[in-house]
């Protein structure tokens, strides 16, 4: 074990951006026991993802008002079963709680799922750290006709244990009150007696009391810790002797001589279940004639079989890019003909007395530019809902166990199906998830294919295609880029399992499925919210810099006419995109209005539309910018490129897109998680494939 050293009990105040004196609230629990759900109602549309300082594993972290209004720092830290970490960011975990950077711990518990549970709540009291207990899922556990007390579990645990359904915010209040009496009277909990472990556990941490390496960090869970062999980090050589020699006398007084497997980790974590058992006893139990064979089994039996789980998940998300843009298309033509009507209209008058670069720059470039991003927001939130109601419902869980088949062909965990949904929404946070692997190999494949995936930015530039040469075939061929984005990820990912990675292998599935729920409006908007604030925020600068750049590019004459006073063919934005457009000439799109919509999508790809967009409406200002006028243009352009043959042409240019290089922010984070070889590597693959394949489109598609 690396990392781990001591720490004042004061660290986490100052480690993460909160005004001096919050207190900072860890909340854990293992994965799949709605802990998630907790936080979003505890911090509702406040939170924020981001690096832990010093550390590259992402947390969410958002303020809670707490009972009185005081304030804390609640940080969502990654779901775990155990304190002994495999992955970086089971690490962090552990680190964040023995170290003392956190002032209190809430866990969450599913009352449906006790036995496992406790075994995570028994390591977290061992850490001296002042713990409250979150019971989750108590109607889901009555369902299946169990009953948990939790005055009972209080009792035995010895902390606060308080019911809650975050969903209805249920508990909640209830929840800030015994956090608040932790924070007052910071008492370590009593950790677990662990039977025959007892005599070894005190001998050990009289062993360790003394020793200044060690010192600040919990003496019992150090203890446990060296028994588990999970040694701390500068532990000295006669301490870990120590250890060594008390593990093998627990492991042969516990266990049997002609086992290989036994030691003193097993010992332990032996007494562990003996301990969560007890708790068991004394605070569940199940009504008489209860039906073990609940709702989500019964509908889990279709949605999860292996006739009908996969053709169901395909029409679900071919439902939902269908409802999107059909729902979408009124709401995104009233915005554009609010921007090119009565916006640029006013934007004119306003700027009556302006010199014509500042009235070109606001009116051609930003108002163009920008105000047709704008008009995706309608779909975004669209899109968000929908998503939102299907993860929230417990149905995008599924979709990992019906992926696991293509994770094992790739060589990669049923987990890592985790980022690769991540990755639809933001390449970057799919990026550092990548994190949860355990293997290193698995996270470098990982970190390779993630860029395939079709994330948010990509999906305005979709739908603005597919709304132009498809019409009300628009959702069907947003669906399809999608399906085409999984198969990348499965080719790419198949063609690097037979070269690069040679060495990795799949790993047994291990997933746990949550209970299926009916949304809630509050849940569902606060995260609609989250990810559409997270979407704009993203954005906003990234095209507001594009527009300007593109803007000034496009003011600039080749031919020495005054600052924007020449015809943006001749611009020096023109130049740079005339010089790439031969590159697309074979593939049906060789004209630069294209061609510049590519080189920007590479800043980012919400850029696209704004690029296009800008380009067309500056190089005729003559035409009022009427609604619909963007669409005509392209048209005509692709019309006049593919020689005759527009719709193969915009269906390659949409393969182009998904599969070249992508944002700069994602080649970047790249760069961060897999390295400057592999990264350079992935991005020339890229281009390569994107090159190949839209070729392959365009040449078959005239032909057909």
């Amino acid at each position: 074990m690396t990392g781990v050293k001591a720490a004042s009990c004061h660290g986490g105040s100052t480690a993460v951006a909160s005004p001096p004196g919050t207190p900072v609230v860890a909340l854990a629990g293992n994965p799949n026991v709605g802990k998630s759900t907790v936080f979003n109602a505890l911090t509702g549309a406040r939170q924020h993802v981001g690096n832990w300082p010093g550390k590259t594993v992402d947390v969410a972290r958002g303020p809670w008002r707490l009972p009185g209004g005081r304030r804390a720092e609640v940080v969502d830290l990654p779901g775990t079963y155990s304190l002994v970490p495999c992955s970086p960011d089971e690490e962090l975990t552990r680190e964040l709680i023995v170290t003392g950077q956190v002032d209190a711990v809430v866990v969450a518990l599913d009352a449906g799922n006790l036995a496992r549970n406790l075994y995570l709540l028994a390591q977290l009291l061992e850490t001296g750290r002042p713990v409250a207990v979150a019971l989750t899922m108590v109607d889901t556990a009555a369902a299946r006709g169990l009953a948990v007390d939790a005055a009972a579990l209080a009792a035995r645990t010895g902390v606060p244990v308080v019911p809650i359904d975050a969903r209805s915010g249920r508990g909640l209040p209830e929840l800030g009150a015994a956090v608040s009496g932790l924070l007052d009277d910071p008492r370590p909990p009593v950790p677990p007696a662990l039977g025959a472990a007892e005599e070894v556990l005190a001998e050990l941490e009289a062993a360790v009391a003394d020793v200044p390496e060690l010192a600040g960090l919990p003496r019992r869970w150090v203890a446990t810790a060296l028994l588990s062999g999970d040694v701390p980090e500068d532990t000295p050589d006669a301490v870990r002797a120590t250890a060594a020699e008390l593990g093998d006398r627990l492991a042969a007084a516990t266990g049997d001589a002609g086992d290989d497997l036994w030691d003193a980790d097993a010992a332990l974590a032996d007494q562990r279940y003996a301990w969560a058992h007890e708790v068991l006893e004394a605070s569940v139990r199940r009504e008489a004639g209860a039906d073990a064979d609940t709702r989500t089994d019964r509908v889990d039996r279709v949605l999860t079989s292996r006739a009908f789980g996969l053709p169901i998940l395909l029409a679900v998300m071919w439902t939902v890019f269908t409802a999107t843009t059909t729902l979408a298309k009124p709401l995104q033509d009233g915005l554009a003909a609010l921007f090119d009507g009565p916006v640029t209209s006013g934007a004119n008058s306003a700027l009556a007395w302006a010199p014509g670069w500042l009235d070109g720059l606001i009116v051609q470039g930003l108002i163009g530019g920008v105000g047709q991003v704008l008009s995706f927001v309608p779909l975004m939130i669209i899109m968000f809902v929908l998503m939102t109601l299907l993860e929230d419902s417990g149905y995008l869980a599924r979709a990992a166990f019906l992926a696991d088949r293509l994770m094992r062909a790739m060589g990669l965990p049923s987990r890592a199906f985790l980022p690769l949904l991540v990755g639809f929404g933001c390449n970057v946070p799919a990026l550092s998830a990548t994190r949860i692997l355990p293997n290193a190999r698995q996270r470098l494949l990982l970190g390779l294919v993630i860029p395939y995936l079709s994330c948010s930015a990509r999906l305005v530039v979709y739908v603005l295609m597919a709304s132009i040469f498809f019409g009300s075939m628009a959702g069907t061929v947003v669906f399809g880029m999608y399906v085409l984005s999984i198969v990348m990820v499965v080719a790419v990912g198949l063609l690097l399992r037979r070269t690069l990675f040679r060495d990795v292998t799949h790993e047994p599935l291990v997933l746990e499925l949550p209970p299926y729920r009916v949304p809630t409006v509050r849940v569902t908007a606060a995260q609609t919210w989250v990810r559409l604030r997270g979407f704009l925020r993203t954005a906003s600068g990234i095209i507001v810099g594009t527009v300007t750049a593109v803007w000034l590019l496009s003011s600039v004459s080749l031919h020495g006419e005054a600052f924007g006073k020449g015809p943006i063919e001749d611009s020096a934005m023109a130049g740079i995109s005339r010089a790439a457009a031969p590159v697309f000439e074979p593939l049906g799109f060789g004209d630069w209005h294209p061609a510049a919509a590519m080189v920007t999508g590479f800043v980012a790809k919400e850029a696209v539309v704004a690029t296009m967009a800008q380009t067309y409406t500056v190089a005729e200002p003559g035409d009022g910018h009427r609604p619909g006028a963007l669409g005509a243009r392209i048209k005509d352009t692709f019309e006049k490129t593919s020689h005759g043959h527009p719709t193969p042409a915009a269906l390659a240019f949409l393969v182009f897109l998904l599969a070249y290089t992508p944002c700069m922010t994602t080649v970047a984070t790249q760069w961060q998680t897999i390295g400057r070889r592999l990264t350079l590597y992935g991005m020339g693959m890229q281009l390569v494939i994107a090159w190949v394949l839209a070729l392959a489109v365009f040449q078959l598609g005239r032909l057909m």
